[in-house]
Order: C-alpha cells, then structure tokens, then sequence
C-alpha cells in the first residue's frame, strides 16, 4: 500500500516541477498531495540536513554501523527500519510486521533501535500476556516504566478495547508524548488470534482510533498471510528477517571464540561443525550452544600435547566421533552444559553417561509413552501370563503378592530368553504402569511400530497373527533399568525373577 502512495507522490511531484506555471491541478489531486506527504513523512531527508538542525539525531549511517557491531549481518533490515521510524516527532507508518524463525535477530533488531534512538516504547509478550486484558494492562503501564517514570501507586486497569484507546491516550498526555511517536512491540504476535475478534484489526489502526502518533510493531515466526481473517484490516509494513546462512552464521559465531585461543583456529573449529549440523539446524541459538559444549572434546588432543593448533587432521579424526554423537542430541537441550561435560568425563571413563539416571542418547531420545510401552514390552516378555494379576491387579491380596515361591518352582525367565506376548497383554500393562490417563489413540499403537523400526521389539511371524499381532522385547536388563530411571520407574519390582 505505502509503494502505491509513494508512487502517486512522485508524480504529482514531477508534474508540479514539469509544469510551474500550470495552475489547473484538481482539488482531489492537491488533498491527496498533502496526506501522502503526512503519511510518509520525512524519512528521506539527507544526514547533512538533519545535521544541521540544532540538537538533531546522530546520521543513519552512524546509528546503523552502531547497532550492526553488536548485531551483525542484519544492515538491511536496521536501514529499513531506520528509515520507517524517522524523526522522534514525524509521523511514522501505523504498523509494521517482522517475521522470520526463531533466533534471526527480530528481537534483538527492534530493541537495539528502540533503545539506540531513545525512542519511547513499551514491549510486550504474548506468551505472558495470554489474554487481551492483561495485553492492555501490560502497555499502559509498561508506557510509564520504559521511559523513565514510576508506575502509578494504583496500576491501570482495562478491560476492553474503547478504555484502552481512551487510557492510551491520557497515558500519552500524562508523559508528554503526544508530539513524539510512541512504539508498541508485540512479540509472539500469532497469539492474538486467539483473543478477541477486534483486537488485531484495532492494533493495526491504532494510530486513527487514539489519534495520535503511534506505531504498533507486530513481532511473529509465521508469514503475514495466516493472520488474515474474511473481515479485512490496515496491512502492516511488513519486514522480512531471513535465516541466516552458512557464512553469516560462521561470522557471528566466530565473535565468541574463548580465550587463549586464535580466530582463526576457533573459526577452523566452527567451520568443522557447521559441515555437520547446517544441514539440520539453522538456529543461532542452538548452533551458539552446540559450539560450545563440543569446543572442549575438540581441544583435548591440544591439552594433551598430543597435536597443536594446525594439525586440523588429528583434530578432527578425534572429534568426528563424537561429532556424530551430539548430532543426535540437536534440539533436545536434555542437559545443561555443565552436566554435558560431566557425561563426557565419565563417558572417557567407560561409566554411564551419569550416575543420575542420564544414560546412553539412544535411552534418552525415546518419547515419554514410547519409554513405558517398552517397559511393559519387557515385563510380559520376561515375567509370566500368570503373574500379571498378581503385579497389576488392584484387588490382588496382598498377603499373596508377598508370598515366596520355592527355588524348586520357579524357572528363570531371563535365562530362558523374551517370550512372545499379544498386543491386548502389552497394552494391558502398559496402562497399569503409565501415569495419568492415556487415551488409546492411533500415535500409542505407532510408537508401538516405531519402536519395532529401530528393533527394540520385534514382530514374531507365525499363521495366526492376522487378528492379534505377537511382539517379543529385544533389550537387556542393564538398558530397561536404564530406561526406567528416566520415568522414575522401578522395572525390577515388577520382575517376576526378582520377588
């Protein structure tokens, strides 16, 4: 919308130069002139002319250089907001929306500027604001808190959209900002969908309904298209904040090199291990995380004085292995860094990966539900049809739970080997340990194949599996148990070897 108008102005401005005595231009054509110069402002102005206003703002391409040293690779999308913020008292556009995934700068950008410029502003949060109430309460009295003015002894309540407008407004009077633009920030703006009809379309025109110079800034990781709803809005601005790519990634990351270390050692090292996680990961944040906890297994060799700092060969036949490794581990954040490295040393060690119920990745990946059906796969493998009332029935006597039976009679299962069992008995078990209510849904019985897939379980074949399908549990004790502490459950009470 903001192009049509601009072009609309460069040709009545042309046709204004092209025909200086000509005084025949419409009154339609002389309105439509001076709103559009209203609406787009200033922002074109060159830095020496603002330079000589007394007591100006610092020039673009200074504000720019600043903001881009702390966060890089993002000039263009600070000059284009530079460009639509202007001047504290010009007129700005009403809305702006910047888009992109998790960790491209959208955030970090918007504040910076904010901040860089003085501009008076309020931020908040859709994830803590979760209703529209507490979103209005939040920017009026995030408006006297952000420019330097206690909150009011009585904080402001509002309860819907008209008193929001009103109270904005006196807000606005109250700190003396009516002559100045004030700047709303939204993050996790997709969240307003899910409140109030009039919400996002009153956001967007806030500037008409409050009358004054506001901008609302709309913060989101999904494009703009899946806000629109059949009764139609003011379109925003809208600012794309692409994900960054190899090189990109490589210069931002390289600005964290730990000390005693080169740049170009540290930047050899992130070289290594964006080749292997850029193909699955692009976030900032996640790559920042994995670079760090890793950088210590890739230096050990030094440490050790077993290679220096160009022998990137050594270096790296040591690390791929464990490269490999945390492949897997990529989004999770099961482990803090901290506990990370404790699990390497006792990795080295030939221990467990910790002593506090933290086993091997491939115990740990395993979903919540996936870990308890394998549990109960394992207790009708290796205990006895026979004995399943007497574990997981409620009005089992408990006089005979607790009775001993003689060496003589009993058979070790686990010397024996997994017994096939049917999928009604896994089942059966597997909701008399599981916590909660767990309905019995088509993902229950697709773990149940997935598990199969990476051969946990196994399918026994036979003539008479068309109707109910017999499974066997492939794993050992020593990984039940495992798998068991990572659910606080204990899988040897239940055993029937055990009692």
């Amino acid at each position: 919308m903001y192009i049509k108008v601009l072009f609309c102005v460069q040709i009545l401005s042309s046709s204004l130069t092209g025909h200086a005595n000509t005084a025949t231009l419409s009154k339609t054509s002389t309105v439509l002139h001076v709103q559009t110069f209203i609406i787009i402002r200033l922002p074109i102005r060159s830095n020496s002319a603002r330079d000589m206003d007394a007591g100006s703002e610092p020039p673009i391409a200074d504000t720019v250089s600043s903001i881009s040293e702390s966060i890089p690779c993002r000039e263009s999308q600070i000059k284009l907001l530079l460009s639509l913020f202007g001047e504290k008292r010009c007129m700005t556009v009403p809305a702006i929306f910047a888009y992109g995934h998790t960790a491209t700068g959208k955030s970090a950008v918007i504040n910076s500027i904010l901040k860089t410029c003085k501009l008076p502003h309020v931020l908040v949060n859709c994830v803590e604001c979760y209703s529209s109430r507490f979103l209005y309460e939040a920017v009026l009295n995030g408006l006297y808190t952000n420019n330097g003015r206690q909150k009011p002894e009585t904080p402001v309540k509002c309860e819907n959209m008209n008193d929001f407008v009103r109270l904005f407004r006196h807000t606005c009077m109250d700190l003396h900002l009516q002559n100045e633009t004030v700047y709303i920030v939204i993050d996790k703006a997709e969240r307003l969908r899910e409140m109030d009809t009039n919400i996002l379309p009153a956001f967007l025109g806030l500037q008409e309904l409050a009358d004054g110079n506001v901008c609302v800034i709309l913060l989101s990781e999904i494009v703009w298209e899946k806000f629109r709803c059949g009764t139609g809005f003011q379109e925003p601005f809208i600012v794309q904040f692409p994900d960054y790519n190899k090189d990109e990634l490589l210069r931002i990351l390289v600005r964290s090199a730990p000390e005693g270390y080169s740049a170009e050692f540290y930047q050899m090292y992130l070289s290594l291990v964006l080749s292997v996680f850029h193909i699955v990961c692009r976030n900032l944040s996640e790559l920042q995380h994995l670079a760090a906890i890793n950088f210590r297994k890739y230096i050990e060799p030094i440490k050790n004085g077993e290679a220096t700092e160009s022998d990137s060969r050594k270096l790296w036949k040591n690390f791929e292995p464990h490269l490999k490794k945390a492949l897997q581990t990529v989004y999770l954040r099961e482990v803090s860094s901290t506990q990370w490295e404790r699990m390497l040393e006792e990795s080295d060690a030939g221990k467990m990966m910790t002593q506090q119920g933290l086993s091997s990745r491939t115990h740990v990946e395993l979903p919540y539900y996936s870990k308890y059906l394998l549990i109960a796969a394992y207790l009708a493998s290796y205990n006895p049809a026979k004995s399943d009332k007497k574990f997981f029935s409620k009005h089992s006597d408990k006089h005979k739970k607790s009775k001993v039976i003689k060496k003589q009679e009993r058979t070790n299962n686990h010397m024996l080997g997994p017994k096939p069992f049917p999928l009604d008995r896994l089942m059966a078990v597997f909701y008399a340990i599981v916590e909660g209510k767990v309905a019995p849904t088509a993902n229950i019985f697709m773990q149940i194949t997935s598990l199969v897939s990476v051969h946990l379980l196994s399918q026994v074949a036979g003539d008479d599996q068309i109707d109910v399908p017999k499974y066997k549990c492939l794993v050992s004790l020593d990984f039940i148990k495992s798998v068991a502490r990572t659910v606080n459950f204990d899988v040897v009470r239940y055993l029937y070897d055990f009692v």
